[in-house]
């Protein structure tokens, strides 16, 4: 059976991080293994939340205690998401290269959670460059949105030519597959968006309505769906399909529902047999 070790954040109320992750990469017929990097009553955006940011040694000690049962060699991928701290960073990267020496066929998927178009920067100061320079060139997949796909490669990018390139300039660092989230360029039309996978075998594109709110979680739910697709197919032309469709059938049962969160449970259907489904279209 296919296994992720997932080190993300967590809530009780609502689904962010792990707690975006892990429900539908299981209900995808994928094992996880959930370590936490935080324990909030809720994810950030409501201004007010309670519960522990856990320190570095706490999370280090989980995964050691996962590999004093000996079963990391059974780890198909390591994911990661937000990380609060470099000193967080830091032990992901531990675990990335310990899962790696137990499980050699083992991949590393990072979502490089910084920031976006509208809000900026919405981590602490350090982490942009942690990410960028640490993080990313040890990863074989990586998940960033437009603006965090700008940083990380110091450009400014309006056109499809020049996202592109901007992901082949990421991929020169060492990530072998880049999908980039929320793509918007001069040509893009007001009521959608788009979402490219790019490879060193080509880059492909799928375009999906832009739906009239915002979906904290969403991003996370896509970077654990892309990964759980390109394991299941090796494919990333095949994992950005898969994925449109299944993120866009949640947001869109989220949205009719009115309610905040996204709506995992009540779509989770949608996960395994989404409603909606768009065409992957070879751009390079």
């Amino acid at each position: 059976m296919t296994t992720i070790l997932s080190i993300q954040s967590s809530v009780a109320y609502g689904h962010v991080g792990n707690s975006a992750a892990t429900f539908p990469l299981m209900r995808s017929g994928i094992e996880v293994w959930p370590v936490l990097t935080v324990h909030f009553s809720n994810h950030t955006g409501y201004g007010e939340w309670r519960g522990p940011l856990l320190a570095a040694e706490d999370v280090a000690e989980v995964v050691q205690g996962i590999d004093d049962r000996g079963v990391l060699p059974r780890v198909d991928a390591v994911l990661s998401g937000y990380q609060g701290a470099e000193a967080v960073g830091a032990v992901v990267l531990d675990a990335v290269e310990l899962v790696k020496e137990r499980s050699p066929r083992a991949i590393y998927c990072c979502d490089p959670v910084m920031g976006d178009v509208g809000r900026g920067f919405f981590v602490r100061p350090g982490i942009p460059e942690f990410m960028r320079d640490r993080v990313v060139p040890k990863a074989q997949i990586v998940t960033p949105n437009h603006f965090e796909l700008d940083f990380l490669t110091g450009r400014e990018t309006r056109t499809l030519d020049q996202v592109l390139d901007a992901a082949h300039a990421l991929r020169s660092v060492g990530p072998e597959t880049v999908l980039v989230t929320s793509v918007v360029t001069d040509a893009t039309e007001d009521d959608s968006l788009t979402m490219l996978a790019v490879t060193g075998e080509g880059a492909w594109q799928v375009t999906t309505p832009r739906l009239d709110r915002t979906f904290t979680g969403s991003g996370d739910l896509t970077a654990a769906m892309f990964l759980a697709h390109w394991l299941r197919t090796q494919s990333a032309s095949q994992a950005v399909g898969a994925t449109a469709d299944i993120v866009y059938s949640v947001l869109k049962q989220t949205a009719d529902s009115g309610l905040p969160e996204l709506q995992l449970v009540a779509a989770q259907d949608e996960i395994v047999t989404p409603t909606y489904h768009f065409d992957v279209h070879q751009v390079r």
